[in-house]
């Protein structure tokens, strides 16, 4: 007796579609899904970000080349 049935389920889903309505049970539905998805993207380090970045391929046919150089602050005033 702990447990619900399937009735007692599908009548609860019932009440709340009536209530609610399915329009605004959809950009429920749509608010949390970006929420999750925002949260998922937080979450990842700054390194996975540009590592995901890098990973990008080019356009069929198109070379890309370049130097990568790390940028350094200079103590002694010059530059």
């Amino acid at each position: 007796m702990g447990s619900f049935s399937i009735w007692h389920w599908l009548i609860v889903l019932l009440v709340v579609v009536l209530i609610f309505g399915t329009k605004k049970l959809r950009n429920i539905g749509t608010d949390i899904g970006s929420a999750v998805k925002g949260f998922k993207e937080g979450m990842k380090s700054e390194e996975e970000k540009s590592q995901a970045k890098a990973e990008i391929a080019p356009a069929a046919g198109q070379t890309i080349e370049g130097e990568v150089r790390k940028e350094t602050a200079n103590k002694s005033g010059e530059g």
